[in-house]
Parts: structure tokens; C-alpha cells; sequence
């Protein structure tokens, strides 16, 4: 008898399902679950019926994957780019790692008090972007590659368009474009190119006409629209005419000339101090001196200010002396065009060289009472032609004039902005209105 025949059958059955077991096992180990899924068992083993199997687990009990997240860090006043990265929890490797890939495209001691970044990090909490706005038209984007960190100003993306904006003074020229429904920032720019015309504080009037051609961006992002040049503009004051058409000189500058083709720069600022500042003593031929303690001639005005505060070339010209000059105290003079002259008496301390050139609006020296002075202030004076003249009385002429090579295309270019102005610019009184008309232009 063969062997087999001798195992009872009983032990032969346990055997079967003991191997038929062992095989369910190793198959779950592994992962390959797919034919109890199916319903395929041994048949020696009784399974659970497929429809009495636990359902697969819910959307709810899935593990999220991880996504990177993005936080806004406000720049608050005195903050540097490490301060910021440093909240953002950067390591000192990283930052130095951004910080050398923005410097390559924009200087990161520009960053703005009040405005914000915005940082996005990995899982794991590594930095991957940053995004600044640099303007409305400009923004910071930086990012992270296997290669390292790259930076790059990018444009915002947007249309220009021109259109006039018109209106008549109801209150001030700020209330007056806020109706006409511009924003303030338009009033601004209106109130800086007839500034050597126009005192927007005293001289606008109930009824006034205003109208300006701009170019306004209107940006893809829908951010707020901004406004770009003024490409002509017009102001009716109290029956006076006011004009500006902005148009390149021979060297390509763009500058605002009036109608007949006049610069509306005048040659000199309006006062040697750039602040409000009060006139403490005006130009006289007769003034008693508050030291010498008699009458004499004061050829000058002065300006009280605070001791330090400084001191601005009225117009462009060389200095012809800075040094000490008895009760001139410290004293700076500077020579201009056309026969002018402009003296700078009682400085603390002079900013500007004898034979140095320098620019409107450069500062020469800070406000002091050095030589014969009570009190701190600047003693500043005129002289047209070897003569002292009264500074506030002075008609300002104009800096430049539009060339005769190209007053052909200036009127060309005056007539084709009114065009674009249509009837908006002649609405309101404006036809009958008498044209302002600029002192003989005498660059200094």
C-alpha cells in the first residue's frame, strides 16, 4: 500500500487548510488584496461575504497633502529686508541667499514703511517666493529653483488711455476733483505745473474752470487706475487764462510752455527755503537794525527758521564766494545768468564751494545767526545788474522759451492736444477769458 494511503483522511483535511492559510497570509503582506476584494477565497475557507466588507475609507478620513502657504508681513518704519525674513522664520543662510538675488535687480533700502511682502512657504517651511510692489506699475518677484533664488522686477500689465477731465471749483481743487470723480492725486499734479503761476491756497475762486488732457493706466489686474502725464492743461481764473502744453525741448526734456510757447518753469524758486517759513523781516531802504541799534538799508529778506535748516539755490548758477564775510556771517554768493546775483547771509554752515556749479533747488548752506544776527535766520538777497532788488516784488522771469527751429512743432502739437481737449476746454467762459502772459523769458 502507497504511503498516502496509510494518512487518515482526517489529517490529510487539517493539512490542506493549515497551507491554504499560510498562503492568505503572505498574499496580505504584500499588498495583493485584489482577489478577496473580488470575492476569490480557498475554497476550504469560509471568508465574510463581500457585501458585509467595511467600505472603503471616506474623502474625510484621507490624510491631506500639505500645501504651501502664503503670509503677509507689514513693513513697519526702520524694518530691513533681514527683519522681515527673520519673521517669516528664514535662516541667516537663506536670507543671504534672497537678499544677494534682490540687490542683482532692485536696491532693498527702498522698501517702503506702510506697505507690505508677501512670503510663501513649502510644507516645510521653507521660503519659495516673495513678492513686493514696488509701484503700481513695478513689482518684486522672487523665487526658488534647484539652481537658487532668482529675482526680477516685472510690469504690471495695463492700457493707457487719454481722456480730458474737466470741472469748475467748488470749494478747493482737491473737492473740485474728487466730484468730478478723479482722485486728489490729479489736483496735485494741476496745482505743480501752474505753481509758478498760481498760489492754490489763496488765488482759486468760486467758479473757476479747470480742464486737463491725461493719461490714465488702467491696469489687467484690476488694481486702481493711476495717472500718468498731463498732456495739456487749462485753468480760468477769475476771468484770467491759464494754459500749460507739455512739449521735448531740443534735447528731448519734456517741459510745460504756455499757448505762445513760453516756459512755465519760472528761472527762480519762489523762496530760498523749500518749507513754509514766516518773512520776519522784508526789503526796505530804511530798517532799524536790531544790533547797530540806528537806521540803515536792509536789501534783503529774512527768513526766521529753525538753526539747521536748509538753505536752497533759487536758480542754477556758479559760486563766486563762500566763506566769512564780517556781519554777513557765514555767507554764500552765487552768480546766474543775464546779470542776477543771489546772496546767502548768516549760515551755520555753508554746503557749497567757491567756483562750483550748482542746481535750482541744490542746497548751499543751513540756516545760523553767525555775524550780526539776533537769532537764527537766513538774510537772502538779489542783485539784477549790479543793483539789490526787492525779491518778493520780483516779477519772475521764465527759465526757457521754445526755440525758433521748432515753433513750427510746438504749434503743431499745442493744436493737436486742444483738438483732443474737443469743447470741454472752451466750456464755461473760458472763450472770453484773458490770457495770462509770462514775463520775457531771461534764463539765469
Amino acid at each position: 500500500m502507497h504511503i498516502l494511503s496509510e494518512i487518515p483522511t482526517v489529517v490529510l483535511m487539517n493539512r490542506t487548510f493549515q497551507v491554504a492559510l499560510g498562503f492568505l497570509v503572505v498574499a496580505t503582506a504584500c499588498g495583493a488584496v485584489t482577489a478577496l476584494s473580488l470575492g476569490y477565497a480557498p475554497t476550504l475557507w469560509n471568508p465574510v461575504p463581500v457585501a458585509e466588507l467595511p467600505p472603503p475609507p471616506s474623502g474625510a478620513d484621507v490624510v491631506p497633502v500639505p500645501k504651501p502657504t502664503t503670509i503677509t508681513l507689514a513693513i513697519e518704519r526702520g524694518d530691513t529686508l533681514s527683519d522681515l525674513l527673520d519673521r517669516a522664520g528664514a535662516s541667516a543662510e537663506t536670507q543671504a541667499e534672497m537678499a544677494a538675488a534682490i540687490r542683482e535687480v532692485f536696491d532693498i533700502r527702498k522698501l517702503r514703511a506702510g506697505e507690505e511682502i508677501r512670503v510663501t512657504c513649502s510644507p516645510s517651511r521653507r521660503l519659495e517666493s516673495l513678492e513686493y510692489v514696488v509701484d503700481p506699475d513695478h513689482r518684486l518677484v522672487l523665487s526658488r529653483s534647484e539652481a537658487g533664488y532668482t529675482a526680477s522686477v516685472v510690469d504690471v500689465p495695463g492700457t493707457i488711455r487719454t481722456a480730458p477731465v474737466c470741472g469748475t471749483l467748488e470749494g478747493s481743487l482737491f473737492e473740485s476733483i474728487d466730484k468730478a470723480g478723479e482722485s486728489p492725486e490729479l489736483a496735485i499734479q494741476i496745482a505743480e505745473i501752474f505753481a509758478w503761476d498760481l498760489d492754490f491756497y489763496s488765488d482759486p475762486q468760486e467758479g473757476d474752470r479747470f480742464c486737463v488732457l491725461v493719461e490714465k493706466k488702467v491696469y489687467l489686474n484690476g488694481q486702481p487706475p493711476t495717472y500718468k502725464r498731463i498732456l495739456s492743461a487749462t485753468y480760468n481764473n477769475a476771468g484770467k487764462l491759464y494754459d500749460a502744453f507739455l512739449f521735448e525741448d531740443r534735447k528731448g526734456e519734456p517741459h510745460y510752455y504756455s499757448h505762445d510757447g513760453r516756459s512755465l518753469q519760472a528761472a527762480f524758486l519762489r523762496s530760498p527755503i523749500k518749507f513754509d517759513v514766516r518773512v520776519s523781516s522784508h526789503f526796505s531802504r530804511r530798517r532799524f537794525h536790531p544790533v547797530l541799534r540806528r537806521y540803515r538799508p536792509h536789501l534783503g529778506t529774512d527768513y526766521a527758521a529753525p538753526r539747521g535748516t536748509p538753505v536752497q539755490a533759487v536758480a542754477a548758477g556758479k559760486v563766486v564766494f563762500s566763506g566769512r564775510s564780517g556781519g554777513s556771517g557765514n555767507m554764500v554768493r552765487i552768480r546766474h545768468a543775464n546779470g542776477y546775483e543771489t546772496y546767502y547771509l548768516h549760515l551755520s554752515r555753508r554746503l557749497a564751494r567757491a567756483g562750483q556749479t550748482v542746481k535750482q533747488g541744490q542746497r548751499v548752506g543751513l540756516v545760523g545767526s553767525t555775524g550780526l544776527a539776533t537769532g537764527p535766520h537766513l538774510d537772502f538777497r538779489i542783485r539784477k545788474s549790479g543793483r539789490f532788488v526787492n525779491f518778493e516784488r520780483l516779477d519772475m522771469p521764465r527759465a526757457s522759451t521754445v526755440s525758433a527751429a521748432r515753433k513750427s512743432a510746438f504749434h503743431a502739437e499745442r493744436d493737436r492736444l486742444l483738438s483732443l481737449l474737443g469743447d470741454s476746454s472752451s466750456s464755461g467762459g473760458e472763450q472770453v477769458a484773458a490770457r495770462a502772459t509770462p514775463e520775457t523769458p531771461a534764463a539765469p
